[in-house]
């Protein structure tokens, strides 16, 4: 078993790839699509992952290009959710 990433990094990239995914995490929250709970179990699960540097380059490259990140790479341990939140919010326009 790896040791788990730093909180705070993981608590950006989370946040990061929400945004370059078309997530509000916040909105997510208020509208009660997640609870404080799961929005800590992302962060936790995003700090088993052992892709963390391959996921801060894809996010550079993500966030110079917007229109190419439509959705969270399939590595990424919380990118079913991410789909599911963006569908979510995407229906509710």
């Amino acid at each position: 078993m790896r040791p788990l990433g730093d909180v705070k990094r993981h608590f950006w990239l989370v946040q990061r790839m929400a945004r370059t995914v078309g997530v509000d995490l916040g909105d997510a929250m208020r509208d009660g699509r997640i609870s404080a709970e799961d929005h800590a179990e992302t962060v936790t699960r995003c700090r088993g992952c052992a892709c963390a540097g391959t996921c801060s380059d894809w996010l550079d490259t993500a966030e110079l290009e917007p229109r190419t990140a439509r959705a969270a790479p399939g590595y990424c341990e919380n990118e079913a959710m991410f789909r599911n939140l963006a569908r979510a919010m995407a229906d509710r326009v």
